[in-house]
């Protein structure tokens, strides 16, 4: 199996994408240690992918807190025994907006936790990936490379692009520690805030929800957008050995929407 006797931490895990890479890991013969700021959220997941409890661990976790994204670390260690990989799902994006109106104390929020809680968490596991050797995996976005369509948010664009470049400077100072550092760039991701953004531009303007689905599409060279399941399995990949010359790397994960 891919992940076999693997231990991946999962930060961010909700209903849509972090869920979705938790129960790819178990699937796929690991130990999947998760973190959200929701504990409700945690056992939800927990309990749905891995009924038993033999195969998960939760922690309330926000990755703005770096004692709690140690404790998260910590967890892994104490439960089983290593950490192989990290995914990085835990995201702030529901601020909106470009330049002109922009509030920077909301964008310097953003930036603390898609930048700074990513790098916090990175850091916590270092200790622990040093050892074996491992991958770590950030979620980032299509809008951090191209001009985002249908909804502005320069400041979670501005956020994932910084971690994309950071990226860079990871893969080349943790490469030698043989810890592989990559990105997954989702465009529209079918899931629970891409079918919330359909149902409420659907609602707004008055037309049927297929109409606003295939406005989306109708950019893409694949005639259906990319699902949460599709992007949690280019992230399992990365996490894997399957990937262990694949480093400082970006993977659109996005229908084609754009080619690179």
């Amino acid at each position: 199996m891919l992940l076999a006797g693997k231990t991946v931490i999962v930060s961010g895990v909700g209903a849509g994408l972090g869920h979705q890479v938790a129960a790819a890991v178990v699937r796929d013969g690991g130990h999947a240690v998760l973190g959200a700021r929701t504990a409700a959220n945690l056992a939800r997941t927990a309990s749905a992918i891995d009924p038993e409890g033999r195969h998960t661990a939760c922690l309330a976790t926000d990755i703005t807190d770096e004692t709690r994204c140690e404790a998260l670390a910590e967890l892994a260690l104490a439960r089983f025994g290593r950490i192989d990989a990290v995914v990085h799902v835990a995201a702030l994006d529901t601020h909106f907006g470009g330049l002109e109106d922009a509030d920077f104390d909301a964008w310097q929020s953003v930036l603390d936790v898609n930048l700074l809680g990513t790098l916090r968490m990175t850091r916590a596991c270092l200790p622990a990936l040093k050892e074996h050797g491992g991958s770590v995996v950030i979620i980032g976005t299509q809008s951090s490379v191209a001009a985002p369509s249908q909804v502005r948010q320069a400041a979670y664009a501005a956020s994932k692009g910084a971690l994309t470049s950071a990226m860079y400077s990871l893969a080349q100072e943790l490469g030698p520690h043989r810890i592989r550092v990559n990105t997954v760039l989702p465009g529209w991701m079918w899931g629970p805030p891409v079918q919330a953004y359909v149902k409420f531009a659907a609602h707004t303007d008055g037309v049927p929800e297929e109409e606003v689905l295939a406005g989306l599409t109708s950019r893409m060279a694949l005639p259906e957008p990319a699902t949460d399941g599709d992007v949690a399995e280019a992230a399992v990949f990365l996490a894997s050995d399957r990937a262990r010359s694949i480093t400082g790397q970006s993977l659109l994960v996005n229908a084609g929407e754009l080619m690179r």
